[in-house]
């Protein structure tokens, strides 16, 4: 079976940066599994995938406009200290959090900078504006159930959910 919408793909992959260093894998671990056309993965690697089958690698290198978007220099801001009040542990550059976005979705923030007058968190996705350099191994493909695609991801066996 080739890779189309509405089908689920398990694979192998390795994702590194400009400068060749891992950012993350699947080695060592199960094929991570994705529903094909339900926006599980970034763009660009879909693209690559489709018309793939079981026992082929791709290698991509994925723009940043195809994967996690340009960096939004809006989505740096500083806000006030107080808005970390409940938080028990020191706040320091590097740490996320979720936050909740300007259209009420969850989001993650990284803090880049704590100030006198405030503290300075990027909204941006941690990859946005990298190119994302993948190396793939298909190791299955199959056709989805009704049940994942009415829920828009691949289900284990069993096929239960947490929904």
């Amino acid at each position: 079976m080739i890779i189309a919408d509405k089908s689920v793909v398990f694979m192998h992959y390795t994702l590194t940066d400009d400068q060749g260093q891992t950012i993350d894998t699947s080695a060592g671990r199960e094929p991570m599994p994705y529903l094909h056309g339900a926006n599980n993965i970034v763009p660009g690697l879909e693209k690559a995938l489709t018309g793939k089958s079981a026992g082929e690698t791709v290698k991509v290198s994925v723009p940043c406009e195809e994967g996690y978007g340009p960096v939004v220099p809006e989505a740096i801001q500083t806000i006030p200290v107080d808005a970390f009040a409940g938080v028990e542990e020191e706040i320091k550059p590097g740490m996320q959090f979720q936050a909740n976005g300007p259209e009420g979705q969850v989001q993650v923030i990284t803090i880049q900078e704590v100030r006198d007058d405030g503290i300075v968190v990027d909204g941006n996705h941690p990859l946005a504006g990298k190119t994302l350099h993948f190396e793939v191994e298909v190791t299955e493909v199959r056709e989805a159930t009704e049940v994942e695609l009415e829920h828009g991801h691949p289900h284990m066996e069993g096929g239960s959910c947490e929904h």
